[in-house]
């Protein structure tokens, strides 16, 4: 199962298979809880408890009928979609500057963009709370949308810079001298080689809006609950195993995520490949 070159001690091999150990005891202490909700989420009756009773699917039929949280989860999607396609937009755009040798201030500059990542969110809940409000937009999706926006952008800038830094500018070169428009070389060149990055960094940023609580419950008012906010709100005050199955969804659609930003992380590899060859 585990081949070593010769020149590996024993000690050598010991410290590897207790690496490999060590992280698998981490992996299930991160993954327990996640393997002890989705049974439950299946439970014919309204317990939290082992053994279960029976096998049911009444919790996702409870929550598909639930006009609240059809509700929330509409709200999450437009709140998804819309502040991922502003997060992406921006990030590019922010992305193409940074990588511009000639851009003074580059460090400062990246500091701010990435800022929302390292801030804590009560933080930047608080903030935005405050700048929101003499704008009347508290309370209202498009407020929410617009903080989601600006949590998203880092991720955006990380991955896109980060394939912009394998990028060919001699592709670039070739399309201007072409005759092409620096729009064109921009959308027929450059975008299709890095399209996986902001693929991801744009799955990165609904992830992040998907899932986010603390700045909803800021900004939020009972019409624009998304479904943490309704997740929150449903263990303060009436514990249902609907929970569970909405728990269960939200987990099934973040693997389903990971696994897409893996496959595109192997591809932006293969093609930062080709685009270096030439």
């Amino acid at each position: 199962m585990f081949s070593f070159p010769a020149y590996v001690t024993v000690w050598g091999r010991l410290g590897r298979f207790a690496f490999i150990g060590v992280s698998l005891l981490v992996l299930l202490f991160l993954v327990s809880p996640v393997l002890v909700v989705m049974p439950l989420s299946f439970n014919s009756q309204p317990y939290f408890t082992y053994p279960l009773p029976g096998l049911s699917l009444r919790w996702y039929r409870a929550f598909i009928d639930s006009p609240e949280w059809m509700l929330a989860l509409k709200n999450t999607m437009i709140t998804g979609v819309a502040s991922t396609f502003i997060a992406s937009v921006l990030g590019v755009m922010a992305s193409l500057g940074l990588t511009n040798p000639r851009l003074k201030g580059k460090a400062f500059i990246t500091g701010v963009l990435v800022s929302p990542m390292i801030v804590p969110l009560i933080i930047t809940a608080v903030g935005v709370y405050f700048a929101f409000s003499p704008l009347g937009l508290t309370g209202s999706l498009s407020g929410l949308i617009l903080a989601h926006a600006a949590l998203g952008v880092p991720f955006v800038v990380v991955t896109v810079t980060a394939t912009l830094a394998g990028f060919n500018e001699a592709l670039s070169r070739a399309g201007r001298s072409l005759g092409a428009s620096p729009l064109r070389v921009f959308l027929q060149v450059k975008l299709p080689i890095i399209a996986p990055g902001v693929v991801s960094g744009a799955l990165f940023a609904f992830a992040t809006s998907f899932d986010e609580i603390v700045v909803a419950l800021f900004l939020t008012g009972p019409d624009q609950r998304t479904v943490p906010r309704e997740m929150w709100a449903g263990i303060r005050e009436q514990l249902s195993p609907t929970i569970l199955a909405v728990a269960t969804i939200l987990v099934v659609v973040s693997t389903l995520l990971l696994l897409t930003l893996e496959l595109l992380r192997r591809r932006t590899e293969r093609l930062r490949g080709v685009a270096g060859a030439f």
